[in-house]
C-alpha cells in the first residue's frame, strides 16, 4: 500500500514545517552521529593508535561517501522543484534515475576507494601501528557504500516529500544495533570465535548500513509517486543523469574539497603526534553532535525553499531563510557556551589520555566562536541548491575547505611558527572569509533568481 507522503511545503505557517522537517532530521543525524561516537568509544577501549587510525581510515572512507551525500541533496532539490511544480511524471522519473545513478556510483567507487584509499591514508600518517590500523578498517568499510549511497539517494527523494521521519528511524534503529554489533564483531564469542578485533567496528557499520539502506528503499517504494513506476523508467537516460549530475557534481566536489580539508588538517597535526590526530578525530564528533539542530535546521531549508521555488512562491522563499537564520541564531547562543567551557568534560568519556583531552579542548573553544557562522554556511548552501545554483556552493567550498584551510594553516605555523593552535586558527580564518564569500554570493544570486533577499513589506 502506497504512503500518502505529499506533504506541501507551498502553504501553511513556515514555522510548523520546520518543526515537522528539522527536528527529525537532526534527530536522525543525531544518532547518525552517536552511531560513528559509538565507533570511537571502542576504538578507544582498545588504544589511542586504534583512534587516530579511525580518524584517519573514516575520513578517507567519507571522501567517496561525498557522492551519496550529492546525490542525496540534487534528488531533494530536483524533485522539490518538481512536486512545487505539481509535476509528478518528472519527479517519478527523476526518482527512479536518481537510484539508477546512484546503484552504477556504488559499483563505480567501490573499485576507486579500494585502489586510491590507501594512497590517501599514506599521506597524511606515518608508517607505523596507527597507518596499519586505518588501511584494515577502510578496505573493509568500503563494503559499506551501497548501505550508504543508496540509502542517502533514497533519503534524498523523501526529504522532497516532507518525509525526514524515515531516515530519522532507520539511524535510531542503527545505532542500537552497532552498540550490540560493535563488542560482538570485536571480541567475538568466547570459546566460539575470537572476533576480527579492530577491524570488527567496520563489518559491525557494514551489517547495520545495509539494513539502514533496505528500510528507506522501501520507503521511496511505497510513496504515492512510485506507485506507477515501471522498470523502463529505471534504464540510463541521458537527459535525466545530466540533470542529475549537474546539480549533484558541484556539491558532491563540495563535500570533497572538505573532506579533502581534514586530511589537510591531518596532513598539518601529523607533525604534532597522534595524540593531536586522535583529539581532532574525537572533538570533530562532538562539534558534529552540537551542530546537529542547526544541520537539521538547514537541511529542512533545502525542501521548503525548493518547493517554493518551483512554484514561483519567492516571498517564501525569502520567508524560509530568515526564519532559518533566527532560528540558528537562538541555537548559537546556547551551544557557544558549551564549546567554550565544556570542550575537557565532552572530550573525557571518549579518551583518559590527559593530552589528547587538552588539544581537543582547544579546538573546541575556537569552534565556539564560529558554531553561528558554520550556521549561515550550511543555510546559505541550501538555498543555492534549492534555486538551482549549485555551481557557487564548489566555488566558496574550494576557497574556504581547500586554499583558506591550506594557506592559513602555512602562515599560522610555517611562517608565525605557532604549534597546533596554529591549525585551529587556520581553520577559523578561512571559515570566516568563506563566510563573507558565501554571504556576498548568495545575495547576488538571489537578486537574480527571485529578487533579493530582502523581506517584502507586510
Amino acid at each position: 500500500m502506497a504512503l500518502a507522503q505529499n506533504d506541501d511545503l507551498t502553504s501553511g505557517p513556515m514555522l510548523l514545517h520546520y518543526k515537522n522537517l528539522a527536528i527529525p532530521a537532526a534527530l536522525g543525524m543525531l544518532f547518525s552521529t552517536l552511531y560513528n561516537v559509538v565507533d570511537v568509544y571502542f576504538a578507544g577501549q582498545l588504544s589511542t593508535e586504534a583512534q587516530a587510525g579511525l580518524a584517519i581510515g573514516y575520513q578517507a572512507f567519507f571522501i567517496i561517501m561525498a557522492v551519496g551525500f550529492g546525490l542525496s541533496s540534487a534528488l531533494s532539490a530536483l524533485v522539490s522543484n518538481a512536486k512545487g511544480e505539481k509535476n509528478d511524471k518528472a519527479g517519478r522519473s527523476l526518482a527512479a534515475q536518481g537510484l539508477s545513478f546512484g546503484a552504477l556510483a556504488t559499483l563505480s567507487l567501490m573499485v576507486i576507494g579500494w585502489f586510491g584509499g590507501p594512497y590517501l591514508i599514506a599521506l597524511v600518517s606515518e608508517p607505523g601501528g596507527y597507518r596499519d590500523a586505518a588501511l584494515g578498517y577502510f578496505r573493509l568499510l568500503i563494503l559499506a557504500l551501497p548501505g550508504f549511497l543508496l540509502a542517502y539517494s533514497g533519503n534524498g527523494v523523501l526529504q522532497a516529500h516532507g518525509d525526514t521521519r524515515s531516515m530519522q528511524r532507520a539511524m535510531m534503529v542503527a545505532f542500537f544495533v552497532n552498540i550490540g554489533l560493535n563488542p560482538l564483531m570485536m571480541y567475538g564469542i568466547p570459546g566460539i570465535w575470537d572476533g576480527m578485533g579492530f577491524n570488527g567496528i567496520a563489518a559491525a557499520t557494514v551489517i547495520s548500513q545495509s539494513g539502514v539502506m533496505l528500510f528507506i528503499l522501501s520507503r521511496v517504494f511505497n510513496l504515492n509517486m512510485m506507485e506507477r513506476v515501471k522498470r523502463a523508467e529505471f534504464v540510463p537516460d541521458f537527459d535525466c543523469f545530466k540533470a542529475i549530475v549537474e546539480q549533484m557534481l558541484p556539491a558532491t566536489t563540495a563535500l570533497m574539497v572538505m573532506f579533502i580539508s581534514g586530511f589537510v588538517v591531518q596532513f598539518a597535526l601529523k607533525n604534532f603526534g597522534e595524540d593531536a590526530i586522535a583529539a581532532y578525530g574525537v572533538a570533530l564528533r562532538i562539534e558534529q553532535i552540537l551542530l546537529l539542530p542547526v544541520l537539521g535546521m538547514t537541511s529542512a531549508l533545502l525542501p521548503i525553499a525548493g518547493q517554493n521555488f518551483g512554484a514561483r512562491n519567492h516571498d517564501r522563499v525569502r520567508d524560509a531563510v530568515f526564519l532559518c537564520w533566527k532560528l540558528g541564531f537562538g541555537i548559537s547562543v546556547f551551544a557557544m557556551p558549551l564549546l567554550w567551557f565544556g570542550g575537557q568534560y565532552f572530550m573525557r568519556p571518549f579518551t583518559s589520555d590527559p593530552d589528547v583531552i587538552e588539544i581537543g579542548a582547544s579546538y573546541l573553544l575556537v569552534d565556539g566562536f564560529l558554531f553561528p557562522v558554520y550556521m549561515m554556511l550550511f543555510s546559505i548552501n541550501s538555498l543555492l541548491q534549492a534555486m538551482k545554483r549549485p555551481i557557487y556552493t564548489l566555488w566558496i567550498s574550494v576557497y574556504r575547505q581547500g586554499f583558506g584551510v591550506a594557506f592559513f594553516i602555512w602562515v599560522y605555523i610555517a611562517l608565525l611558527d605557532f604549534d597546533v593552535w596554529g591549525v585551529w586558527l587556520g581553520i577559523a580564518t578561512a571559515v570566516s572569509t568563506g563566510w563573507v564569500m558565501a554571504l556576498i554570493v548568495a545575495l547576488r544570486v538571489s537578486q537574480q533568481k527571485i529578487g533579493g533577499l530582502k523581506p517584502s513589506p507586510a
